[in-house]
Parts: C-alpha cells; structure tokens; sequence
C-alpha cells in the first residue's frame, strides 16, 4: 500500500467523563462519511494490557500529504477538536509518515 498515515495518541485529563468520550468517539466516526479523502480510519480506547499507554488513539490513512491536510484543516474535525478533544486532553502524541 502507498500512501500517508498519521496516527494520534490523547491522553485524557483526570476529569473526563465516560460521555465526553462516549461523544467525542460519536463524532469521530462521522469522519469519513464527511471527510472522503480518508482511505481508513480507526479509533479506540486503550486495551488495557500495559501500564504507561495513552488513553486513546486515532489511526488514519490517506493517498498522500495534500489529503491529510484537508482532513487536518477539514471545518468538522476542526469543530470536533475544539468541542470534543480541548475540554478533556490533558496530553497528545502524533506521528505522520508515508506508507
């Protein structure tokens, strides 16, 4: 497979309320009936199998750089991250690299 891969790890704030994230994971998988430059898209909640990992992650494809951008910059995500991801992260992690 070619292409462009950015994966985010969030790490949720002591306060976060399980319908914060209940929400956020709502909204987030809306995403790709909205934003058709996602090839895949994955998210989930840590497993729990290893003591240090982050709470959450975000795993998504694209064809290249310029549609990562428009999924970055894409007005619904934006909104999604400023209600959803800001009022409950307490620290992010992410990665982008070519497939």
């Amino acid at each position: 497979m070619s292409g462009f891969r950015h994966i985010a790890l969030f790490q949720w704030r002591e306060d976060a309320t399980a319908e914060q994230k209940r929400t956020l994971e709502d909204r987030l998988n809306e995403l790709p009936g909205v934003i058709p430059e996602l090839r895949a898209y994955a998210i989930g909640g840590d497993a729990g199998v290893n003591d240090g990992n982050f709470d959450f992650a975000v795993v998504a494809d694209f064809a290249d750089r310029d549609a990562y951008l428009v999924y970055r910059d894409h007005p619904t995500h934006r909104k999604i991250i400023d209600e959803c991801v800001t009022p409950i992260v307490a620290e992010r992690r992410a990665v982008q690299y070519a497939l």
